[in-house]
């Protein structure tokens, strides 16, 4: 398939075409953001765009079989400190590719984001419910609209789009901002590692190889208006999480320093993907304390190449 990849410098989708690209022909749009790895240029053709300011019809000239939409704002502190960026490259941005592949009449697979329907209690059942949307931060708010766009042009336009909404990914080629990052490289260092609140916290996490091949059984198998989650099943606290990885790095828990709690900051997530499971034939494989320690060795090895 010949595939247009926005994105395709960030951390889901260079993790993407790392993984298909012999099996597909990828186009990419980044617009080369503070966050985008330049060196992932050099994986695909990469047209350097914004997508909410940029004119896409020299783009679409090339003509393809299927859309990704990867590309996003996702720093929730930066988000809850400047608003502004996330609506426009979220949103505009999500509508003006909208816009393109209903001209065209292209496959459209929105990624989306466990954070757009809030949060739960710890003795709540985990969300199933597709079309709750119930937002916390700025972030979360950008996508959760972006998600109701993409169902309008299913509902009112009849096109072929499909959303996944994957839990919170973590492996090689995250930015550093990102909170795994963060404690590998503070522990790294034996600098302090801040920590929201009483660090209890509980999110899902699923490494990245496992939620690009769910991407990726969404485009061969996703049902069009469809909506998948993209779970792994295995959530545990922050403060739980900032153990394992100090354990696995011989450092002590005294690294850890609580700090104020984040505005808005959600308790907990956790998705029913059973419907993922059963209908795209997609089941992820790598157990997070595997993945944690094979994420350490890449932060590590990452950090000697930039002595």
């Amino acid at each position: 398939m010949k595939i247009l990849i926005t994105g395709n410098c960030g951390f889901i989708g260079q993790n993407l075409v790392r993984l298909y690209k012999e099996e597909h022909d990828f186009i990419g749009i980044d617009k080369l953001g503070y966050a985008s790895d330049i060196n992932a240029m050099k994986l695909c053709p990469t047209w350097k765009l914004d997508l909410a300011v940029d004119n896409l019809d020299s783009v679409f000239k090339l003509k393809f079989d299927a859309i990704i939409h990867c590309a996003a704002e996702s720093h929730v502190d930066n988000s809850i400190n400047s608003p502004e960026p996330f609506i426009y490259s979220n949103y505009i941005g999500t509508f003006k590719l909208l816009e393109m592949a209903r001209k065209h009449k292209i496959r459209f697979v929105y990624i989306s984001t466990d954070e757009v329907m809030g949060d739960l209690n710890p003795e709540d059942s985990p969300f199933s419910d597709p079309y709750r949307i119930k937002p916390s931060s700025p972030y979360s708010a950008s996508k959760a609209a972006a998600d109701c766009l993409v169902s309008s042009y299913y509902k009112t336009y009849n096109m072929d789009v499909v959303t996944v909404r994957p839990c919170n990914n973590y492996g090689p080629f995250q930015f550093f901002e990102k909170f795994i990052p963060v404690v590998i490289v503070n522990a790294l260092k034996n600098n302090n590692i801040p920590l929201y609140g009483d660090g209890l916290n509980m999110r899902e996490w699923i490494h990245v190889k496992d939620n690009c091949n769910g991407i990726m059984s969404t485009l061969y198998r996703g049902r069009a208006g469809e909506i998948y989650n993209l779970g792994s099943g295995e959530e545990i606290t922050n403060l739980e999480l900032i153990k394992i990885i100090l354990k696995c790095l011989n450092k002590n828990e005294s690294l850890i320093k609580f700090v104020e709690d984040r505005k808005g900051h959600d308790r907990r997530y956790f998705m029913d993907s059973n419907k993922s499971y059963e209908v795209l034939k997609w089941n992820p494989k790598i157990k997070l304390e595997n993945g944690i320690k094979e994420t350490i060795e890449w932060y590590k090895n990452k950090m000697e190449q930039c002595k």
